[in-house]
């Protein structure tokens, strides 16, 4: 069976020229980044190194970048490393309705800690109004969480609007952007946030490894307690060939990011039209403009996305986002965005990536389609 995958915002295989600079790491160069000695100098160089190159990619100083097993520990981090710093100063939190588990779970665990958590809504683009933002800002108001690119829809929230509303009163800025790096520009300064969150695993890089940049002089507790790693802010031996793979896919993602952006939101839009000539009833989920540009949610109306790709078992998709596939629910963030259930339940994700090809895409459409007419005329 000749498998196509379209499911990249769920996991990316790991670059080949990210996988060569790791190898070293896991043999000749296994020395702990903390020991004097050679072997550790070694080490030590590649962290640092890898910090470098992570810092390139976001424009912000190498010191601003602290290591993390991955995205939802990075998220965690932010969110009750600046809720405790900061519960002197008040204890209200707002985020959106559409954000990750790795958002959310958070924030339901804060308001069983004693906070308060506004949980914006969203057009039916997925988009949050920044005006909204400002309404919801109270005195109490220590955080703000938005995520940059939404995992299921693609939709890219205006995060220099919302964060310069944050500036304007003082309140710390949080972005998830596992979604967003290495598929469109995250520069910091740009973006105007103070903690953003990095997942190697979304750009080509290693699972189980991640990064969290704190804009300096930012208040945040420490998550993570033990010896005085990462500038005494996350303890914990580094992971270094996860750190070396993480930076070299984001040296990587740096030099091709203009190239990879038009390539893929050409296919993705050929996509679109293939699947539209191929069924009638395909409607697009998120922002017609405003979206990652390999990210293409559409719904099958009338269908069960689950049984669609059960019954396409070649096309490998979603019907949400990989940490809660296979729920019976419809998609919260569908759901958010007003989205019916007629549409909703059948609603795909397809995400593109490196190695997507135009074959691929025509093959794609050609079977789904002929499976959406068969289910049709049952």
């Amino acid at each position: 069976m000749q498998w196509i995958y379209l499911d990249y915002n769920a996991t990316t295989p790991v670059a080949p020229e990210v996988m060569d600079e790791m190898l070293p790491y896991f043999w000749n160069h296994f020395g702990n980044p903390s020991s004097g000695h050679w072997y550790g100098q070694q080490t030590k160089k590649a962290v640092d190194e890898g910090r470098e190159q992570v810092a390139a990619l976001l424009g912000c100083h190498p010191s601003e970048i602290v290591f993390t097993s991955g995205g939802s520990e990075a998220d965690n981090y932010a969110l009750k490393g600046v809720a405790w710093a900061s519960r002197h100063r008040g204890n209200h939190i707002i985020t959106s309705r559409v954000e990750h588990p790795a958002i959310l779970n958070t924030c339901r665990y804060l308001e069983g800690q004693g906070f308060h958590i506004t949980y914006l809504p969203v057009d039916l683009y997925g988009m949050v109004d920044p005006e909204e933002v400002r309404k919801a800002i109270t005195r109490e108001t220590i955080l703000i969480s938005v995520m940059h690119a939404n995992n299921e829809v693609g939709t890219v929230q205006p995060l220099a609007a919302i964060g310069e509303i944050a500036r304007e009163h003082g309140i710390t800025f949080h972005t998830d952007a596992a979604q967003s790096v290495g598929k469109i520009p995250t520069r910091v300064e740009e973006l105007k946030v103070d903690l953003l969150t990095i997942a190697a695993h979304k750009l080509y890089g290693p699972k189980g490894m991640g990064a969290l940049y704190i804009r300096k002089g930012t208040a945040i507790e420490q998550f993570i307690h033990g010896a005085g790693h990462e500038n005494g802010r996350r303890a914990g031996t580094e992971n270094v060939p996860g750190i070396v793979g993480l930076g070299k896919a984001c040296e990587l993602a740096a030099s091709a990011l203009p190239q990879r952006v038009r390539i893929l939101t050409e296919l993705r839009d050929e996509f679109f039209r293939l699947l539209q000539d191929q069924v009638g009833g395909v409607t697009l989920n998120g922002h017609p403009v405003d979206r990652l540009p390999n990210t293409l949610n559409v719904s099958f109306a009338g269908l069960n996305a689950a049984e669609l790709l059960a019954q396409t078992p070649e096309v490998c998709a979603s019907t949400g986002s990989a940490c809660h596939h296979g729920a019976q629910t419809m998609s919260p963030v569908l759901a958010a965005m007003g989205v019916d259930a007629n549409r909703g339940y059948g609603a795909v994700r397809f995400s593109l990536g490196q190695w997507t090809t135009r074959e691929e895409l025509q093959e794609a459409a050609g079977m789904l389609g002929r499976q959406v007419l068969s289910i049709r005329r049952e």
